[in-house]
């Protein structure tokens, strides 16, 4: 009877402690949301404001003819291109690299693993220079580049490869921690079935990291639409050639031409808009499917 009424009252007083925690005073609970409001105003709400409204300063005419610019148009085409070959290759990257430190052990599994963030701790700048000692004419393989006519700097392969090399972390860090959750039971009885590897990865394994991967690929495009460091340093600026468009933006700027900086930095602005519309609506749709 006494350790009932003992156990009774540690629970009333675990609840008592659970509700006071969290409920808090009316000040306090208005204190942090008049707080988090604020900063978002500040940080995030206002500048995107001022994006705009400089892009349409002088109205809607100059707006649209700084977008049908020839050289924001080759830097949006550039862009575009850049990230349909980035993207897919990093899927392919990050699909293999999860499937092997998942489902595998193996000499190095955690030096892969380790690679993978390599980009989120090095800098962008730092990653473009790497390129160039690989392959710039004094690099590593520059002569040999060069006898054959390939160009990798100051060209679209280096813009590509810069990118994805910045960008290869996404899709795998994104669909790694889903595999490791789900466990390999499934696949392993649909093998035991008579079912080949392929037909076990898109009927059995593809449907359940399927959200993962849509996450994945949805940051790794926003990222590498918007890199700037890395590219940077291996396009060369070649107007209407080698600019993506935030380095137009940056040209542009610098050349006091601010309605068509803004303008195109609308653009990425929407693009980023879009990305997290497309993140909040597939959160949405894997909470609908949980």
């Amino acid at each position: 009877m006494h350790v009932d009424n003992a156990n009774a009252f540690v629970g009333r007083r675990g609840r008592r402690r659970r509700s006071a925690v969290a409920v808090e005073p009316w000040p306090v609970r208005w204190a942090l949301i008049l707080g988090a409001l604020a900063f978002l105003g500040l940080f995030v709400a206002l500048p995107l404001a001022a994006v705009f409204v400089q892009a349409f300063e002088k109205g809607l005419g100059p707006y649209l003819a700084a977008l049908a610019d020839p050289e924001t148009l080759s830097a949006i085409k550039l862009t575009l291109l850049t990230a349909g070959i980035a993207v897919p290759l990093n899927v392919l990257f990050g699909l293999a690299a999860a499937w092997a430190i998942a489902r595998y052990d193996f000499v190095g599994r955690q030096l892969l693993t380790t690679l993978i963030d390599l980009p989120f701790s090095v800098s962008p700048v730092i990653s473009g220079l790497v390129f160039v000692l690989l392959f710039g004419q004094q690099g590593l393989l520059g002569e040999a580049l060069a006898a054959r006519d390939i160009k990798i700097l100051f060209a679209v392969p280096g813009i590509v490869l810069a990118t994805t090399f910045v960008t290869f972390p996404f899709v795998a860090r994104e669909v790694l921690p889903v595999l490791e959750a789900q466990g390999q039971a499934e696949e392993e009885a649909a093998l035991t079935l008579g079912a080949s590897g392929l037909r076990v990865f898109f009927r059995v394994t593809l449907p359940k990291i399927k959200w993962g991967l849509a996450y994945g690929i949805i940051l790794c495009n926003a990222r590498a639409m918007g890199e700037f460091g890395a590219v940077s340093v291996v396009s060369g600026h070649i107007r209407g050639e080698t600019n993506t468009m935030p380095l137009h933006v940056e040209i542009l700027y610098n050349e006091y031409n601010f309605v068509g900086a803004f303008a195109v930095a609308s653009l990425l602005t929407l693009l980023a808009l879009a990305t997290l519309l497309c993140k909040k609506l597939l959160s949405h749709a894997d909470e609908g499917h949980a």
